[in-house]
């Protein structure tokens, strides 16, 4: 790890979904919580039901958004980023400095080869209709065993929760990281490298 991300600051994030439940957001940024992904949907037809409340409740709290897709590989990755896109718009769409992020931990039985060639394809997909580049959620094995290849361009999120904050493993085919998951209990923690301004650059810009 290169020891400039040592000194920089480490902003603060959680992410979410329907398992959480109620999340008391305007309670999560008074203890310092600058950005939260939460899980919009999964596969080509589940849509998470707090997803909507989640999204306007970051929002309100000044929080910069950030929504998440649970790959299922097995099916049309299009398919999957038209749901996936779709429901955004039902809870509001796409503001200013918002974040995209695949979440690409299962390969459904495939290959590893085709696991990739699915993420590419659901990246590429969301990447021209909003003109944000996908984070990569993923674990480091699941990325070391293939299932990434090809994805090196875009922002690594990585879950590795038995590493110090700030100072993950870093899977191929990356060689660096954007955000670390360092812990998962009771809640799944996160920071990003750098500062918010920095982050939501990464994010939606009105065309």
């Amino acid at each position: 790890m290169n020891s400039g991300k040592v000194k920089k600051r480490l902003l603060q994030g959680i992410d979410v979904s329907n398992w959480q439940g109620t999340v008391n957001w305007a309670g999560h940024a008074d203890r310092g919580v600058a950005f939260a992904f939460a899980k919009a949907s999964e596969g080509g037809d589940y849509t998470d039901k707090w997803f909507p409340r989640n999204w306007n409740g970051m929002r309100e709290s000044w929080i910069v958004c950030g929504a998440y897709h649970f790959a299922r590989p097995k099916g049309d990755p299009l398919e999957q980023a038209r749901h996936f896109l779709g429901v955004i718009r039902s809870a509001g769409g796409l503001r200013r400095g918002d974040l995209i992020a695949l979440d690409l931990e299962t390969n459904d039985g495939l290959r590893p080869e085709r696991v990739a060639r699915y993420a590419r394809r659901w990246c590429h997909y969301v990447e021209r209709h909003t003109g944000v580049r996908p984070f990569i959620y993923t674990f480091h094995t699941f990325a070391q065993n293939g299932h990434c290849a090809g994805l090196a361009e875009y922002p690594l999120w990585i879950a590795s929760p038995e590493r110090p904050r700030g100072e993950p493993a870093i899977p191929q085919p990356w060689n660096d990281w954007t955000i670390h998951q360092y812990d998962n209990r009771p809640l799944d923690r996160n920071v990003f490298h750098g500062s918010r301004k920095e982050l939501t650059r990464m994010g939606f810009r009105p065309r």
